[in-house]
C-alpha cells in the first residue's frame, strides 16, 4: 500500500518531464531558432563576412575563424542562442568541431550576462559602475578557457 503525502516515483518523473518540455518550448526552441535566422541575416547580408574581417586577428589568437564571434557575441544575451549560432556556422562550414570544442567554455563562462545583471546584479544593488568590470572579467576568463582548450586539443 502507498503512503498518500509520498508521490509515486512515476509522478516525480511525468512532473518533471512537464516541466522540461515547458523550458523546452518556451525558453530553449524559441532562443535556438532566433539564433538560425540571426546567422541566415547576417550570411544574406554580407555582415557575417564582415564580422569575420573584423575579428579574424583577435579570434585567431585562440585557433578561430573571425566568424566564431557571432557565438560569442550571441553568449552574452543567451546561452541557447549561442548554441544555435554555433550549430548555424557549423551547418555552414564556417566552424568545424575543434571550433566548437574551443568555443564550449567561453559559451558557458559567457552565457547570457545580459540576462543575469538585470536579475542578479541589478537585483542585489551592485554599484552600476562596477557591472562593466565584472562582465570583463567573464570576458577574459572565457578567452582564458578557449586558450586552455585550444592547447588540450592540440596535445
Amino acid at each position: 500500500m502507498s503512503n498518500p503525502t509520498k508521490p509515486m516515483i512515476t509522478d516525480i518523473f511525468v512532473a518533471g518531464a512537464r516541466k522540461g518540455w515547458v523550458i523546452a518550448t518556451t525558453s530553449t526552441l524559441p532562443n535556438v531558432l532566433m539564433a538560425f535566422v540571426i546567422i541566415k541575416v547576417l550570411q544574406i547580408t554580407g555582415l557575417l563576412e564582415l564580422l569575420g574581417k573584423i575579428c579574424e586577428p583577435v579570434m585567431a589568437i585562440v585557433g578561430l575563424p573571425g566568424e566564431a564571434a557571432a557565438v560569442l557575441i550571441s553568449s552574452l544575451m543567451s546561452m541557447g542562442g549561442a548554441i544555435g549560432v554555433a550549430v548555424g556556422l557549423f551547418q555552414s562550414g564556417h566552424l568545424n568541431g575543434e571550433h566548437l570544442a574551443i568555443l564550449a567554455p567561453a559559451i558557458y563562462l559567457m552565457g547570457s550576462l545580459v540576462q543575469y545583471v538585470g536579475r542578479v546584479l541589478g537585483v542585489v544593488g551592485t554599484k552600476a559602475t562596477r557591472i562593466p568590470l565584472m562582465l570583463l572579467i567573464a570576458v577574459i576568463n572565457a578567452f582564458v578557457g578557449m586558450f586552455l582548450m585550444r592547447i588540450i586539443i592540440n596535445l
